[in-house]
């Protein structure tokens, strides 16, 4: 069966361009490889948004949290209560191997079938691509660049390596679950963005001493137990039992490019693409959310890109008739 969109990607955009789709009577699949909003599921179990409620919603769905910050499983459940309201057409646990362009349509592949399509949206986010230290030691299996929960780390000897929000949750979390906690920093001062309610607390236990910090330092080499780093002071080494690895994300550069997107040559790496249709340089193939901002992954969040689904299919409409 030939559609009008496939949509890559089931988090809280690839939803709405969903909702923008049926809106317009128009066929579409939304193709996601995990389940449902499968970023947010991945988010720490004790995460709060930056956000408020209302800057998530989508579709014209009310969000109301119980606080002024909605939590992770506040988020899952609204986004649930979005698909069954829409009705939304969802393949779940299907993995999207290849798009490719024959004419003036798309096939797309995955490891369950394969579709046609006369447009794709690429909605994919960047999650599941960390920013690797290249480091000696960083396949050892006591080192994550993801973070669920503090519990299993109660008592332990935790590193810490990032200065966002990120690196901070997991310092003041583990901290509180009774870690020895060292954050390990290459920049001289915790980055502007940390949420503005966390700040003063991270910055006061490292002021106390309750948390170790060393501030312009890289990590070295991670060893079973210790883990070196390049401080101002020299070369250290710290005893060791967990490291995690808290330094971004990247978008799967593979499966755009093999796609046929370009991207600017600076280091940023931003997928080409028109800022009032989301239009890539492939005719019909679409970006959405926060992908589309390559290596700039602080730039597009869920509150200032769900207006990508309506341009995209404005666009779409309007060449269609």
């Amino acid at each position: 069966m030939k559609l009008n969109t496939i949509i890559i990607g089931a988090g809280p955009i690839g939803l709405t361009c969903g909702i923008e789709a049926t809106k317009r009577n128009l066929s579409y699949l939304i193709i996601e490889k995990g389940g449902i909003v499968n970023s947010v599921f991945n988010y720490p179990v004790n995460m709060t948004f930056f956000s408020t409620s209302d800057r998530l919603e989508i579709g014209n769905v009310p969000f109301v949290s119980h606080g002024d910050k909605p939590t992770r499983r506040e988020a899952l459940e609204y986004y649930r209560k979005v698909v069954d309201y829409w009705k939304l057409k969802i393949n779940t646990y299907e993995k999207v191997l290849s798009v490719m362009k024959s004419e003036n349509l798309f096939v797309v592949v995955t490891n369950k079938a394969e579709y046609e399509s006369e447009n794709v949206i690429i909605s994919t986010g960047f999650f599941d691509y960390p920013n690797l230290l290249n480091v000696p030691g960083e396949d050892l299996p006591k080192v994550f660049h993801y973070f669920k929960e503090a519990h299993p780390y109660a008592y332990e000897k935790v590193a810490v390596i990032g200065a966002g929000n990120s690196a901070v949750d997991v310092g003041l979390e583990t901290y509180r679950r009774g870690a020895e906690v060292t954050m390990i920093v290459r920049e001289d001062k915790l980055k502007d963005s940390v949420k503005y309610w966390v700040k003063p607390d991270i910055e006061n236990r490292i002021k106390e001493g309750s948390i170790k910090a060393f501030f312009n330092s890289t990590v070295k080499e991670i060893k079973e137990e210790e883990i070196i780093i390049n401080s101002h002071e020299g070369l250290k080494s710290i005893p060791n039992d967990f490291v995690f690895a808290m330094t971004g994300y990247h978008p799967d550069y593979n499966f755009l490019f093999e796609a046929g997107i370009k991207f600017t040559s600076d280091e940023n790496k931003v997928p080409q693409f028109n800022p009032d249709t989301f239009e890539t340089n492939v005719e019909g193939l679409f970006l959405a959310g926060v992908v589309c901002g390559g290596m700039e992954t602080n730039k597009w969040f869920i509150e200032n890109s769900r207006d990508h689904a309506e341009k995209i299919f404005n666009h779409i409409k309007n060449k269609k008739s």
